[in-house]
């Protein structure tokens, strides 16, 4: 027995002494510093991301194909900065040093110091990973990865960089300078210092955090967004129009919004696209997407970014379409 505990011992010293680390991982005299954060896309919840890492104090790189969204998401943190202000939430000099630390950049080379990415893009997976692959090369190695994705598998999205371990799910509530909730996803070859680090800047950003498992839709939208698919095919089958319905589950469920009038707010194309997630990888009808939700879709009736969902935003006032 002698030579087989000799054996175990030497193979244990070389486990603890020897074996070889992982990119990220680091002493733990070593602390994780991020500063520099990037954002890949501008739209709502890019917008969203970059005001609240800006009031934080970091130093923000904002990136969008489209140069005409990149100077309206400044336009839009500029006006909802100023509306805390109003509101007595932030200072000026919150506003005014927030806002400086937001800056706009063209290519995603430009993120190459960056300490964490935040990919916020339309929910579209070959979107995401196109970006991933364009992303990777230009990144130090030991930067971090977050997809704000709502649904799609973090362990297929990670699947697709070079840095599997440093990849995680953040995703933030819309609108996310009011939600205080970021849902955690850990793919299945995240380490746990990309968990930390994740955690840490959420909090740093006033958030609370939550753990999801990896599956379809996570939390959040696998309880919500299928009440809001249940919603439209009651008024589908005609069980009530849009004003009655939304009437119902504010006053007869205390809640703050409809579900056709959130589904308007969240984006109709959003709640398809989370309903065809769940479809998909649960393979359970009762996640079948309305054939209405999918009309709408189609027709380009995408809820308050297009001035149509539900309701009809052309108007001083919302007006119900059904």
């Amino acid at each position: 027995m002698a030579w087989w505990l000799t054996c175990s011992r030497l193979f244990l010293n070389w486990k603890t002494h020897y074996r070889p680390r992982t990119k990220v991982e680091r002493s733990d005299k070593t602390r994780i510093m991020m500063e520099k954060i990037g954002v890949i896309g501008a739209g709502q919840m890019g917008t969203g991301i970059a005001h609240v890492c800006g009031l934080a104090g970091l130093d923000v790189a904002l990136i969008d194909s489209n140069p005409d969204q990149l100077a309206n998401a400044l336009e839009i943190i500029d006006g909802n900065m100023g509306r805390q202000v109003a509101r007595g939430r932030i200072t000026a000099d919150d506003h005014k040093n927030g806002l400086a630390n937001i800056r706009t950049v063209g290519g995603l080379a430009d993120l190459a110091d960056c300490d964490f990415v935040i990919e916020a893009v339309s929910e579209d997976q070959d979107v995401k990973i196109g970006i991933y692959k364009e992303l990777c090369p230009t990144l130090k190695p030991e930067a971090f990865i977050a997809t704000n994705t709502s649904s799609i598998s973090v362990t297929r999205l990670a699947s697709a960089t070079d840095r599997p371990e440093q990849f995680i799910g953040l995703h933030f509530m819309n609108p996310v300078p009011l939600m205080e909730l970021v849902e955690i996803i850990r793919g299945i070859a995240t380490v746990d210092e990309t968990y930390q680090a994740a955690k840490s800047l959420a909090e740093r950003l006033g958030k609370i955090t939550t753990n999801a498992e990896d599956f379809p839709a996570f939390i959040v939208n696998r309880l919500l967004v299928p009440m809001i698919n249940e919603a439209v095919y009651t008024l589908y089958e005609g069980v009530g129009n849009v004003e009655a319905i939304d009437t119902a589950m504010r006053l007869g469920a205390n809640h703050p919004m409809g579900p056709l009038e959130l589904a308007d707010f969240i984006g109709l194309d959003i709640c398809l696209s989370v309903m065809q997630v769940l479809f998909d990888g649960l393979a359970d009808s009762k996640y079948r997407p309305c054939p209405l939700l999918v009309k709408y879709v189609e027709a380009g009736w995408l809820g308050q970014k297009t001035g149509r969902g539900f309701y009809d935003y052309s108007g001083d006032t919302p007006v119900p379409t059904r």
